[in-house]
C-alpha cells in the first residue's frame, strides 16, 4: 500500500521570516484560511484558522519568495509535519507545519462562500 502525507490551502499570508542558510534562503511564514458557516441562528461566521509553513527557495515548484508578502493571497501544496517540543513552562507542545512542494499565486476575487 502507497502512503500519503499531502496537503492544500489557499488563503491569504501572515508574518512573513525569510532566513539564508547556506547558499539558499528559507521562508517561515503562516497562512490564514477563513470557513464560513451560519450558526444556529442564521448568523453569518467565518471561522480563521491559521496555518505555518516552511518553503526552501530553489526548489522545483517553489518560486522566488517576492510572492510571498503579508495579505497576500497564495496556494501552498505540500507534506504535513508534525513536531513535538517542550514550552518555556515546562509542557509538551505539539506544532504542525507544512512543508510546502508547491507554491502559486491566486485570484484576488475568490471570497467564502455562505453554506
Amino acid at each position: 500500500m502507497e502512503q500519503l502525507n499531502k496537503i492544500e490551502i489557499r488563503g491569504n499570508v501572515g508574518n512573513v521570516n525569510i532566513l539564508k542558510v547556506g547558499n539558499t534562503r528559507v521562508a517561515h511564514f503562516s497562512v490564514a484560511t477563513n470557513f464560513a458557516y451560519k450558526d444556529r441562528n442564521g448568523e453569518p461566521v467565518i471561522e480563521t484558522t491559521w496555518h505555518y509553513v516552511t518553503a526552501w527557495e530553489g526548489n522545483k515548484g517553489i518560486p522566488p519568495f517576492d510572492i510571498i508578502e503579508k495579505g497576500f493571497p497564495i496556494y501552498v501544496s505540500g507534506r504535513l509535519r508534525t513536531q513535538k517540543y517542550i514550552a518555556g513552562d515546562g509542557s509538551e507542545k505539539t506544532s504542525y507545519d507544512i512543508i510546502a512542494n508547491t507554491i502559486e499565486a491566486v485570484e484576488t476575487n475568490i471570497s467564502p462562500q455562505m453554506s
